[in-house]
């Protein structure tokens, strides 16, 4: 890997000085570009598709565990807080019994920074509910359902069921207990992809597993009662016209699953695209893709297509890239590896992390990177060196993935990592790298 010196010196001043001067700086392993650290210990950003800044800029929003050592247990409040990234002041704004250890609360800003819209759970229903909160006055709202991601706008919220989550990956949904979690079988046509309109709290099912069932390959012609299938992640793309809506299912006459975490090798997944409306339903990234490995599906920067790390392009994973309806299947590039969350950027440039397991990336000590790879030239530069490590033994839902994702402005990274053990949200001002 390429490595530069820190940020260069502008009138006596480094970038460093001028970028969130209220913040304390994080210089370990002297970083490509500056970066400070946003949050006070056991804060988590939600993921690499959704910017934990506020539409103007001004204020950052995490969830604060109540404890990183184990996994929350139902009815487990966590922390909303608040970060004004001007004068570096840290508030609570709200508690939430609706999170896990991987996503949070499903944090999302809305169209300004008076609209905050996350999870929470009605513990005497153990129903899941949306929260639209002004994290400035105090005030909020709660409506029936759930929030994965809001759509650019801030108007509408999408989501798959928020309590089934755990049925095929623990930390991204809420927590409820097991007795209430939902279980599939075969593919309901009151379950699926919800979008809740945040301007009138009207909730509409878009697309019904029953829909996807259609256009899912391998379940043509085939009894549906032989399999569980479940809605998983919801993502719109940047201009708001079309929504990634994945299934996940495994076969319900196979081994019976013991527990939440015992998804075993039978779970198969299918990448859909559809218009907000459920019209324009593809099957984009079937199952049979993701035979030789892969992850991390996201929207190209102007929508034409989606993004994605997957394997059967050679010896490791590569980044990839398909058109909204799977055609057109290719590398980016063929001779970089893909890793961690990647996103392509509109400047021609690849940014993502690493998992602790995704070598060559991890160092002897086992800090990992944010990698900056140029489209065009293949060449990759280290822009962020940081420890992600957790204690040996802990869940694996409690590993700290950076989920670097870009703010509105195109310049900003936002990622999780620890420091003295302890996870927080930094920042890192990309803009040198960007030119």
């Amino acid at each position: 890997m390429v490595m530069l010196q820190p940020a260069r010196i502008l009138n006596g001043m480094t970038a460093l000085d001028t970028f969130l001067p209220n913040l304390a700086a994080y210089t370990s392993h002297a970083p490509l570009v500056p970066v400070r650290i946003a949050t006070s210990p056991g804060c988590l950003h939600r993921f690499f598709d959704t910017s934990p800044i506020s539409p103007s800029g001004r204020y950052l929003a995490a969830l604060r565990m109540p404890d990183e050592s184990r996994l929350n247990t139902p009815g487990e409040a966590a922390e909303v807080v608040l970060v004004d990234l001007h004068s570096g002041d840290e508030r609570v704004v709200a508690h939430t019994c609706g999170w896990e250890a991987q996503m949070g609360a499903n944090i999302n800003w809305g169209a300004d920074d008076h609209h905050l819209v996350f999870n929470d759970v009605d513990t005497s229903t153990w129903q899941s509910q949306l929260v639209v909160c002004d994290p400035l006055t105090g005030s909020s709202e709660k409506i029936t359902g759930g929030v994965y991601h809001v759509s650019p706008d801030g108007r509408y919220a999408a989501a798959s069921c928020m309590e089934a989550m755990r049925r095929t990956q623990t930390g991204y949904g809420v927590m409820v207990p097991d007795d209430k979690v939902p279980l599939n079988r075969g593919a309901p046509d009151d379950d699926g992809m919800f979008i809740t309109d945040l301007s009138t709290g009207e909730r509409t099912l878009a697309v019904s597993l029953a829909d996807a069932a259609k256009v899912i390959p391998d379940l043509a012609g085939t009894d549906l009662e032989r399999w569980h299938i479940h809605g998983f992640h919801c993502k719109w793309s940047g201009d708001g016209s079309r929504l990634i809506f994945t299934v996940r299912r495994w076969r319900s006459d196979g081994e019976k699953r013991r527990d939440f975490d015992n998804i075993g090798q039978d779970l198969r997944f299918d990448v859909l695209t559809c218009k907000p409306d459920g019209s324009e339903l593809s099957d984009a990234v079937p199952a049979i893709c993701w035979k030789h490995g892969g992850h991390h599906i996201n929207w190209l920067p102007d929508g034409s297509g989606l993004s994605m790390n997957l394997g059967g392009f050679g010896d490791r994973l590569r980044f990839v890239r398909c058109d909204i309806d799977g055609s057109h299947l290719r590398p980016i590039l063929l001779d970089s590896i893909g890793s961690g969350h990647p996103t392509v950027t509109p400047c021609g440039h690849i940014l993502t992390d690493s998992y602790t397991r995704e070598q060559p990336f991890i160092h002897d000590d086992g800090t990992t990177p944010l990698r900056w790879v140029n489209i065009a030239s293949g060449v990759e530069r280290e822009a962020v060196r940081m420890t992600t490590v957790v204690a040996p033994g802990r869940h694996g839902a409690l590993r700290i993935d950076p989920h670097p994702a870009w703010d509105r402005s195109g310049t900003l990274v936002s990622f999780n990592a620890s420091i003295s053990g302890k996870r927080h949200v930094l920042i890192a001002n990309f803009s040198e790298l960007l030119g």
